[in-house]
């Protein structure tokens, strides 16, 4: 028997109908990835199955005494607990207990703490302890250590470790990869690997995807194709499919204008013998109407060559430093920065590279040394945890600060125009952002 499945099942958010009968089965020890463009339904087919929105129609048969842990794109937000009491929290209501246990012990609270003990013996979960502590050293984690002290990479090896904790029978993994460093990412694949569970993961990542899946769910304008392959041999598939999709669209297309040519003519149209015709026509109509078109590239200005003054100082900065309590990040450290530079920052999770963003953009100051700015160059920053976002905005508000026009390079053009260039619609640009995708909020 599946482990899963899913009968025509079918979401919609507002006039978007994101996942359109959709049926497919997923069987114990499959590694699926799942593929599609942003906001094409990925995250709400994930959230879905983990049981956390229902779907407006259809049925899902899950086998009896199934496990499901997810995995969620977004970090957890800055609580002010232990890793210990995060991870254990993954456990459901046992871990709770546990949680509290760890805490009031830490706080010398000694009544408190046998009173847990005696709720953690009721239970016999003492043997969860072991388990926890051996899932924070796999993933190289301070117990003690707070949550909100943490780099966005750290976060999110917490929050696999709190997903992976009850060793679900499915594992449902939402960019999983996110913010972590290239040897996290290359342990994480190892570790997926060794999975004896099954997985559905959102990647975007091709060499992780590529070395995990061995099934792939393909989520395009709401209709799932299965494909029981690998990712190299889907994506030589789906590129046959979408040629051929092309050339079919031609064909209509073009037996579509001849048509319309044909009812222009009139009195020929209106003979009782072409009524078949004429309707068949209105339902070509119909049917261009409702046709949901492929998203094209996204366009982003590149500057010419005589605005590439590379002479020009971006940051100059002079043998700073700067530590968070006794950990040293910088050491009187020097860079310059200048203008047309293309440069990658590289380091494992928590050694600082967020940090020194903030510190060039002047958000924090170096406990030594100096940073010298441009004072005419203007500078735009994409933090990874999308803080600089308010949900609550329409689209083309949040980027264009309430103007229906702005400047791009000295030029005049409409917002919407604008966003159409990052393939948001003119309906999309005029919605809240919290209708976004994770996706949709980064092109954002």
């Amino acid at each position: 028997m599946p482990l899963i499945t899913l009968d025509n099942i079918s979401l919609q958010f507002s006039e978007k109908l994101v996942l359109n009968e959709i049926s497919a089965t997923i069987q114990k020890g499959d590694k699926i990835a799942l593929i599609g463009r942003n906001g094409e339904g990925k995250t709400s087919l994930l959230r879905v199955l983990a049981g956390i929105i229902d779907a407006d129609d259809g049925e899902i048969k899950v086998k009896n005494n199934t496990s499901i842990s997810y995995l969620e794109q977004s970090t957890l937000k800055d609580i002010d607990q232990s890793l210990f009491a995060v991870v254990a929290r993954g456990l459901g209501s046992i871990g709770s207990l546990l949680a509290n246990y760890y805490q009031s012990t830490h706080l010398g609270n000694t009544k408190e703490a046998n009173s847990y003990q005696s709720l953690i013996e009721q239970e016999d979960a003492w043997h969860y302890i072991h388990k926890i502590e051996a899932i924070l050293n796999r993933y190289k984690l301070d117990p003690e250590a707070k949550l909100s002290t943490m780099s966005g990479g750290w976060k999110r090896r917490v929050m696999l470790a709190r997903a992976i904790i009850q060793e679900p029978d499915l594992l449902l993994l939402d960019e999983p990869t996110n913010h972590m460093d290239i040897a996290a990412i290359l342990d994480l694949e190892k570790q997926l690997k060794d999975f004896h569970g099954t997985i559905i993961l959102i990647s975007h990542d091709r060499s992780f995807v590529q070395a995990i899946a061995n099934r792939v769910f393909d989520l395009d304008r709401g209709n799932l194709a299965v494909f029981e392959c690998g990712y190299l041999d889907y994506i030589k598939r789906k590129e046959s499919l979408l040629n051929a999709e092309d050339l079919e669209n031609a064909k209509f297309e073009k037996k579509l204008a001849q048509e319309e040519v044909w009812i222009r003519q009139g009195i020929k149209a209106r003979r009782t013998r072409n009524e078949g015709r004429v309707r068949a026509l209105k339902e070509m109509r119909q049917a261009y109407i409702n046709r949901r078109k492929k998203q094209g590239k996204v366009k982003i200005h590149t500057p010419d060559e005589d605005e590439k003054r590379i002479s020009k100082i971006v940051f100059e900065v002079k043998n700073i430093s700067y530590q968070i309590d006794q950990l040293e990040l910088l050491n009187k450290f020097s860079l310059l920065v200048l203008k047309g530079d293309k440069i990658g920052i590289i380091g494992a999770n928590g050694s600082g590279k967020s940090t020194l963003i903030r510190l060039l953009l002047n958000e924090l100051k170096p406990d030594q040394g100096s940073i010298r700015r441009s004072k005419t160059i203007e500078l735009a920053y994409f933090d990874q945890m999308r803080e600089s976002l308010d949900l609550n905005m329409k689209a083309m508000d949040f980027v264009s600060g309430g103007r229906d026009y702005i400047k791009i390079n000295g030029k005049s053009k409409h917002i919407i125009g604008y966003l159409r260039q990052f393939l948001f619609t003119a309906k999309q640009a005029m919605a809240p952002i919290k209708m976004f995708s994770g996706g949709e909020k980064n092109r954002l």
